[in-house]
């Protein structure tokens, strides 16, 4: 399937880096294909053909990736369906050490002789490539693990779901839009499933079943008068979860603040509706005027930010300088890091590495080159104190051992590092928002995620939100429109004065996130609760000059 033919959101304003391009989903299939499940013990002869070649050509390590993607997507707008899409990728990536060096090759014709050859081939390729090696490739110790498991621990898996139940759901809340007074609405469903066994010399076979699931809209009001119109978009979250996300379920339910919040169940009618009450006090919202404010951002929010400002300056191969594409390097170089007293945030500001949270998209048993997956302290009281590696990078930063952080997006895609899902700690005490804006002499409360931009540094930055409502001593005045913050990373982070407790912490996450050349997507989540952040540059997005 060519990238053009992949079902864009149409319509939605989501952000550049969000849909800037999205991954070749491989060929049509039916659904009753799709649920026919690929038996283990094939899994693992076949692999065994891939390993026992490499290592007759010379190969000192190989892993072996037999990856079947599933994909289905579902596209609405109004009262009709655009676009229904099953696709499936099915093939086999060998990856190996030969001579101190990597090389790599991928089929999809999986019998025997077709397998070896690419084995060969990649073996070929990495004596190739250590002509031009300074160094050998020096790998973190793994023990192998034997025959093992780990499946997304789902309560409904979406693609059993029928089409027509799914169709139904999302039409039925473009109506309760449009009854509610929408004049345009986008809706779509988009539902992965990863089936991937991994083999290696070390020793293991691990099979893993990965479900995510992300339901997105955009309303669109006009006004006939002046000819403007608004936008907001769903306030759902992307997540490692099957159908049952889309179960509404009140005690998954954050209630009595400005509109309900979702937390582990989405009700996507009910969001619909509030979206498009919501864009007629959005028309007629007045313009953020410029100046210093305290931020209160919900996760909704955060979470982006948190993606942009943290979780990519933080990986390794940014900060080394191997990885430049998409938004560039990073400035949490090394020797901040080796100072153990750079000051990344206030006191209260902690960030983990996490593969394995539930519900998250980032939430894996093992990753890509067979790590067992875990949790780890990135930043610690507000110092920076480790980082995101894999089994050939541990070693520079002096770790034992992987931290599971690798990744591809295919079975023909070389795995490489990526993020896992970076969040912030709750708050130890107990805080809800309400007190927090019971404090706050003239902020600003922001929800979901808008444009924004951050400098090839990961260290400069502006964000915008879909909702932002003015803080006057202590008490919501209104909803202003086109604001936007303005900071550099450190002082942003520094300037972190209070986090709700984990009654509040929530999930938000970036289902289709590019890094790479030729560019690679992952999915992963930031967690965090409402957090404040003390007198930030606001800017109008909507000045005009002249």
């Amino acid at each position: 399937m060519k990238r053009k033919d992949f079902l864009y959101l149409t319509g939605m304003s989501m952000g550049a880096a969000l849909m800037q391009s999205v991954p070749v989903m491989g060929s049509p299939i039916s659904i009753e294909e799709a649920l026919q499940p690929v038996d283990v013990a094939v899994k693992k002869r076949l692999a065994d053909v891939a390993l026992n070649a490499a290592r007759s050509k010379g190969a000192t390590y190989a892993d072996v990736r037999l990856g079947r993607y599933l994909n289905q997507s579902i596209s609405t707008r109004e009262n009709r369906v655009q676009n229904i899409a099953n696709t499936e990728s099915y093939g086999m990536g060998i990856r190996v050490i030969s001579n101190g060096c990597w090389g790599f090759a991928a089929t999809d014709k999986l019998d025997n002789d077709s397998i070896a050859r690419a084995a060969e081939l990649a073996v070929a390729i990495a004596k190739e490539n250590s002509r031009l090696q300074s160094e050998p490739v020096k790998l973190a110790p793994q023990k192998g693990y034997g025959e093992v498991s780990w499946k997304t621990p789902i309560e409904k898996n979406a693609f059993e779901v029928p089409v027509k139940d799914k169709v139904d759901l999302l039409l039925a809340a473009n109506n309760a839009a449009l009854q509610a007074g929408a004049s345009f609405i986008n809706n779509n469903l988009f539902m992965v499933n990863e089936q991937k066994y991994f083999a290696s010399t070390d020793g293991s076979y691990i099979e893993q079943d990965i479900h995510r699931i992300w339901p997105t809209f955009t309303v669109t009001k006009t006004d006939a008068k002046s000819g403007g119109y608004e936008t907001r978009n769903a306030l759902s979250a992307p997540v490692g979860m099957g159908y049952e996300y889309l179960i509404p379920d009140n005690k998954e339910k954050i209630t009595g603040g400005l509109f309900p919040i979702y937390k582990k169940r989405y009700d996507l009618l009910e969001d619909a509706r509030l979206a498009a009450t919501q864009l007629d006090e959005k028309l007629k919202a007045k313009p953020v005027e410029p100046g210093k404010y305290d931020l209160i951002l919900d996760p909704t929010n955060l979470f982006l930010t948190i993606h942009e400002s943290v979780g990519h300056p933080t990986e390794l191969d940014r900060v080394l300088g191997y990885e430049a594409n998409f938004a560039g390097t990073s400035f949490l170089t090394l020797d901040k890091w080796e100072s153990k007293k750079f000051n990344f945030g206030s006191k209260i500001v902690n960030f983990t590495g996490d593969k394995t949270q539930p519900g998250s998209l980032g939430a894996v048993g093992y990753d890509d080159e067979g790590v067992k997956t875990g949790k780890w302290d990135i930043v610690k009281d507000g110092i920076l104190v480790n980082y995101q590696t894999i089994r050939d990078q541990a070693h520079i930063i002096g770790l034992d051992a992987s931290q599971g952080c690798c990744y591809a997006d295919s079975w023909d895609s070389v795995q490489f590092q990526r993020m896992p899902n970076v969040s912030l700690q709750p708050g130890k005490a107990s805080l809800k928002p309400a007190e927090i804006i019971k404090n706050t002499e003239k902020g600003l409360y922001m929800f979901g995620r808008n444009s924004y931009s951050i400098d090839q540094q990961r260290y400069n930055f502006q964000f915008s939100s879909q909702l932002c409502y003015e803080i006057r001593d202590g008490k919501i005045a209104g909803m202003v429109k086109g604001a936007a913050y303005q900071a550099n990373t450190q002082e942003f982070w520094n300037s972190c004065s209070a986090i709700c407790d984990e009654n509040d912490f929530r999930l938000g996450g970036s289902f289709f996130d590019g890094k790479g050349q030729p560019q690679q997507v992952s999915a992963v989540s930031h967690g965090c609760a409402t957090t404040k952040f003390d007198k930030v540059n606001v800017i109008n997005t909507n000045r005009r000059i002249g």
